[in-house]
């Protein structure tokens, strides 16, 4: 069958596997009513019913906290030079004490994560940027190889938040067909704040000395504890008791309590929040569904195409809303759940295909970005090219350009195409379809790491070098914004143990690749370590036809396998 053609199973959504929705109303006015998956409830306290003001808000502060922790983890590596002359690190205790990091950002989702999905997402943001600012300040007092160690150690352990948890607040919040640009989003500002930390952490080691990297971290990380603490709201969902679901609820419409709540979204993706006074109603439309939407029964009048708020379910207040966690009920099966989630994920990574290909794919991706930091970091210094701590952050910005470029194209593309393929399918979306976006930024892996990996090893002119890391940094951007949407959008009910599967495999990555970056580069020579890698990334990446003609199927086959799974994921809808 055709991906673009339209299901032979269209009134029987029962039967779809996990991930197929019908994304659009074929019948509505213009065909291009966008069905709002997943479906919210009637509370307004429901994230997916927040404005779009307010879900923006809450993702800003979510990202500033991605752009801190990124930024922390890599502006270590220009101050490489000057601590080796001041406090006799050798190159290969500062390489392990990358490596070490990578290890335990693979490590620290695994143990935390359990914990976000038990108490709710604001503890562990909050707690984690409290801890960033205390190691800000002891790696400025740094003295020994210990401190170097642990500081790494820990930063990178409860750093590892920033690649799991983000992808669990966007599911909490955001649609569908809005995902993928929030996923972009989220990508570039951590390869972006990456490098740009690499780059500022340069000339601030130039010109203040590197001690001053840290205590400029600690003052930032002390304001974003206090914009943390009074500005982001929880977005975990825990229904009270008189809250019911917007699929019970009757087709007309009800007027909201205030304007935080979102109103219809149209073809175009807007969501307009209507000025409403008391004792006025929002216009919503009425159209039933013609034909069934996964998890509503056929001939249901239920408006699917926009948010309906129940009026009598009280808003919560603002110190309601900051809570400081949001825990789920206490009972036995409920703490066996929270220690499930600590070998879940790998149990997962390992009988679920979808996970296992977006963990690879993320992985080698990263892995090889990874490469590149560290090569730069001690080739850069060295003849012929003898660049100054300054100059090696310098060399970050080829890649910000790279990122800016993949994301701004990767995510509205990644949106787009899904919508228009549906159209082509009656209206029926697949999770595969968002891998066609793929298609055109592979050939820029391949070119840009060639580019810069030969380049490096035959001592070509920076700029050439320069070239390889925007071109890898285009193409990278939307792969890995596109592959983990497609994963949140197949398997949302588990994406929080999920994502810990693709952190740990992402981080095992770049761990066994460090550590063996010395040995390795002395054997062969830097050119065939990164052809090696190279072509280990390109077989990964081809295998995404594999799931476009079969992913549905693999969806098919794994169903009973993920609802076991995510009926034992904590009720939070």
């Amino acid at each position: 069958m055709s991906p673009f053609s339209g299901h032979d199973d269209d009134h029987n959504a029962a039967m779809w596997p996990p991930g197929t929705v019908r994304l659009e109303d074929m019948a509505a006015a213009a065909k291009k009513d966008i069905i709002l998956q997943p479906r919210p409830s009637t509370d307004p306290n429901d994230p997916l019913n927040w404005s779009l003001k307010r879900k923006y808000w809450n993702f800003v502060l979510v990202c500033l906290y991605v752009a801190m922790v990124a930024e922390f983890i890599n502006a270590s590596t220009p101050t490489w030079g000057p601590m080796n002359e001041e406090l006799g690190y050798s190159y290969e205790i500062l390489n392990d004490s990358y490596a070490a990091g990578c290890a335990c950002l693979a490590l620290g989702s695994l143990i935390l994560i359990p914990f976000a999905l038990k108490f709710g997402r604001r503890p562990l943001y909050l707690f984690s940027t409290v801890l960033q600012f205390a190691l800000s300040i002891w790696s400025a007092k740094m003295q020994t190889v210990a401190d170097l160690m642990l500081i790494n150690v820990l930063q990178c352990l409860f750093g590892s938040l920033a690649e799991a948890i983000v992808q669990m607040t966007v599911a909490d919040v955001f649609f569908v067909h809005q995902r993928g640009r929030m996923n972009a989003i989220y990508v570039w500002v951590w390869l972006a704040c990456s490098y740009m930390g690499s780059f500022i952490a340069g000339y601030v080691a130039q010109g203040q000395g590197w001690r001053a990297i840290w205590w400029w971290n600690a003052g930032f990380f002390g304001v974003v504890i206090f914009i943390v603490a009074f500005g982001y709201e929880e977005t975990k969902y825990r229904p009270n008791a008189s809250s019911s679901l917007a699929l019970d609820a009757s087709s007309h419409s009800n007027h909201p309590d205030s304007s935080d709540l979102a109103q219809p979204v149209n073809s175009d993706d807007k969501m307009d929040v209507v000025d409403t006074k008391p004792g006025l109603h929002t216009q919503t439309k009425t159209d039933s569904a013609h034909d069934p939407v996964q998890g509503l029964e056929e001939g249901s009048l239920q408006n699917v195409h926009t948010v309906t708020i129940d009026p009598n379910i009280p808003r919560k207040t603002y110190w309601q809303r900051l809570a400081i966690t949001t825990t789920t009920s206490t009972s036995g099966e409920s703490n066996q759940a929270f220690l499930r989630h600590m070998y879940q994920p790998l149990v997962l990574l390992c009988t679920i295909p979808a996970i296992t290909y977006a963990a690879l794919v993320y992985g080698i991706l990263v892995g090889l970005g990874d490469v590149m930091s560290t090569t730069m970091s001690t080739f850069l210094t060295q003849p012929p090219y003898n660049f100054s701590s300054g100059h090696v952050g310098l060399m970050h910005l080829p890649r910000v350009i790279g990122v800016t470029i993949g994301a701004a194209i990767g995510g509205p593309l990644s949106d787009w195409t899904i919508l228009y393929l549906s159209r082509r399918r009656n209206g029926i979306y697949d999770p595969e379809l968002r891998l066609w976006a793929i298609i055109p930024f592979l050939p820029f892996v391949p070119a840009g790491a060639l580019m810069f990996g030969i380049g490096l090893n035959n001592g070509v002119s920076w700029p050439i070098i320069a070239v390889g890391l925007v071109l890898y940094n285009i193409g990278v951007t939307p792969i890995n914004s596109i592959i983990v949407t497609y994963l949140t959008d197949s398997y949302r009910d588990v994406i929080g143990d999920a994502m810990v599967a693709v952190t740990v495999v992402r981080n095992s990555f770049s761990t066994a690749f460090i550590f063996a970056l010395s040995p390795w580069i002395a054997a062969i020579g830097i050119k065939w370590v990164f052809v090696t890698i190279l072509l280990i990334a390109c077989v990964i990446l081809m295998a995404f036809g594999v799931f476009i003609r079969w992913g549905k199927t693999f969806r098919y086959m794994f169903a009973s396998r993920y609802e076991y799974y995510a009926l034992r994921q904590y009720k939070e809808r």
